[in-house]
């Protein structure tokens, strides 16, 4: 386990931004006759690329047209975004461990900035893409732009996508159980490891290094 560079999600990955999203999302499907969810039926539907979500709970309705009410929503959240348990101290080891990070996240950008600057986490990455509506279509040029070897270089995140957007990049896939996918789901994809969350990893690394 010889990583020399890390590539994070952030939604689940990094911060818990599970209830505002949830929160946000019923307000979309509320203001379109769509009944409301809970978590767990959230999680077991919500799918990245979110697009493809959308278009299966409110057919045919635009993606733009649902941004303003998501993200108004987003931030009138009665539970806000926290930082995840042992991700500050995950980052942490690799600045003192000399592995390079990434920021590799779908999340708006503007929503990112916000709270990576708040929660004082974006002085922890060499560059950060967010905004990004498939990662898969990204990982390519992301390693090739910062010259990272795919055999020393590995994915966290805590989807189905973010697995298969490392395996389309031809390296590791890192899952984490704390985040949108439920476990049964991240299993089935086999990722290169699976950690109940960063606080295992974390120890793995510090004994490979």
């Amino acid at each position: 386990m010889n990583y020399q560079a890390l590539l994070f999600d952030w939604s689940g990955t990094l911060v818990d931004d599970l209830p505002p999203t949830l929160h946000a999302t019923n307000e979309v499907l509320r203001e379109h006759g769509v009944e409301a969810m809970d978590r767990e039926t959230f999680r077991h539907r919500f799918r990245l690329p979110y697009p493809e979500f959308y278009e299966d709970v409110l057919p045919g309705v635009a993606i733009e047209s649902l941004e303003g009410t998501f993200r108004s929503a987003f931030n009138e959240s009665p539970k806000g975004v926290t930082v995840l348990p042992h991700a500050r101290e995950m980052l942490e080891f690799c600045c003192q461990a000399g592995i390079r990070c990434f920021v590799l996240s779908s999340m708006d950008t503007g929503l990112f900035m916000e709270q990576a600057h708040a929660f004082d986490l974006h002085r922890y990455f060499e560059a950060i893409y967010s905004g990004i509506i498939d990662k898969r279509e990204h990982i390519g040029s992301i390693l090739t732009d910062h010259q990272l070897n795919p055999a020393t270089t590995g994915f966290v995140g805590d989807m189905v996508h973010d697995i298969e957007t490392a395996k389309h990049g031809g390296i590791d896939s890192i899952a984490v159980a704390t985040g949108y996918d439920p476990l049964e789901r991240i299993t089935a994809m086999s990722p290169t490891h699976l950690y109940d969350d960063l606080s295992h990893f974390r120890t793995d690394l510090e004994k490979a290094h």
